[in-house]
């Protein structure tokens, strides 16, 4: 008999074949109906959410995780929006990449397929739902998502309305499945299914991307935890470096692409510094910074060698002074996770360092980390931003739920 995940898994498998004979006009279609009908089971949606949002808030669950997890009506207007803007961009299923003519006459090339299944663990944040869905599925995907217990009456309703939506269609609602079970043991059972998810994607905190990377049996793509550092070099601007701190931290201080720690260059901690701690001060974030940090601030808290490396996702950040920008970059590629990191400077090869040097998916000069981001950079809406080297890095687009085979012609070659 069939454990819950093994009967997931089966349907998912039977639904990522039919997914493969789907043209793009009826994934188009189908996409179009699904982003009708989360618009019209909006007072639905916004339902079950506050049921989620209400318990978050009995456990006393911070302000910016709340916030990750909240809806309303505009974002699930922005999720239909993300769908529509899916339908916009072009399929890479059956792109041949190259193809060349061999001596003995074949010719060999190499074209984009589908993964297959893809599995997605994820925390809070709802509207992933809908983004994980529209990308696996424009990419001939099958996908079965596991949320957390935090958001599960919202995710609930999402999926049924997306399955309506599909039903709609006239296309396999099994294209998408949702793990309503949220135990451990089933989250287990979930990594171990190898036999039918082809790629397994943790998004959300380290203790889960951890538990994943250590328990799976399964391919997966580490996303999602963002330490993101702000280094302010000995030549930086003034107005440009409070600027994008405060716009780094203080914006949405729940996602992984906030900046969590600040890096300052000796020479600036009289001229630059105090302006931009007073600025974070005045958005109620707690700091935590080295001595000299410290005797230049008494509101700052002491930095402990643990908040060098942590991801706080709350009002609060670290601050380091450094002699150089070689000991900025040491720093950061020290307790950095690959995520975003910036410099503020006006020198072009302090710039041109930062950006050799800083082994992180996005390395920035003079912008916020902010605009790491699918739909910023151009991909769409996103399956999470790949903290890793392997596959994928980066946001995670269209192109990266997807592989390539070989493809080869011939007539009558034998070896």
């Amino acid at each position: 008999m069939s454990t819950y995940m093994e009967t997931l898994g089966k349907k998912a498998k039977q639904a990522s074949v039919k997914a493969k004979r789907l043209s793009i006009q009826d994934k188009n279609d189908a996409l179009e109906y699904v982003a009708q009908a989360l618009i019209q089971h909006i007072p639905a949606i916004l339902e079950e959410n506050q049921k989620d949002v209400a318990h978050a808030k009995e456990r006393g669950v911070s302000l910016p995780l709340i916030d990750r997890l909240e809806l309303n009506e505009n974002r699930i207007y922005a999720m239909a929006d993300g769908l529509r803007q899916i339908i916009q961009l072009d399929d890479p299923i059956g792109e041949v990449l190259s193809m060349k003519t061999r001596p003995n006459g074949l010719k060999i090339g190499k074209q984009r397929v589908s993964l297959g299944v893809v599995g997605i663990i994820y925390e809070s944040r709802p509207n992933v739902t809908a983004d994980a869905f529209g990308l696996c599925f424009k990419t001939s995907n099958a996908v079965i998502l596991r949320g957390g217990s935090d958001a599960i009456h919202s995710n609930k309703k999402i999926v049924t309305v997306i399955r309506e939506g599909l039903s709609l269609a006239a296309v396999c609602e099994d294209m998408i499945q949702l793990v309503e079970d949220t135990s451990r043991e089933v989250a287990t059972e979930m990594m171990q299914l190898r036999e039918y998810i082809d790629v397994l994607i943790p998004r959300g905190g380290q203790a889960l991307i951890d538990n994943v990377v250590k328990n799976s049996t399964i391919p997966s793509i580490e996303t999602g935890t963002g330490n993101c550092h702000v280094y302010i070099d000995r030549d930086a601007s003034l107005d440009m470096a409070v600027k994008i701190i405060v716009n780094a931290k203080t914006t949405r201080m729940g996602v992984c692409n906030s900046c969590e720690s600040l890096v300052v260059h000796r020479s600036v901690i009289s001229s630059i510094l105090p302006y931009v701690l007073e600025e974070l001060l005045k958005h109620d974030i707690e700091i935590r910074g080295d001595q000299e940090v410290q005797d230049l601030c008494t509101l700052v808290k002491e930095a402990t060698e643990e908040d060098w490396g942590r991801e706080y996702l709350d009002a609060i950040i670290s601050v380091k002074v450094v002699d150089s920008i070689e000991d900025a970059i040491t720093h950061i590629n020290t307790y950095n996770t690959g995520h975003s990191d910036a410099i503020v400077t006006e020198n072009y090869k302090h710039a041109m360092m930062f950006l050799d040097e800083v082994d992180a998916a996005a390395v920035y000069v003079n912008a916020s980390t902010r605009f790491t981001d699918g739909e910023v950079f151009g991909l769409g809406a996103e399956i999470g931003i790949s903290t890793q080297k392997l596959h994928a890095r980066g946001p995670m687009g269209l192109e990266a739920l997807t592989t390539t085979k070989f493809i080869i012609f011939g007539d009558g070659q034998v070896r």
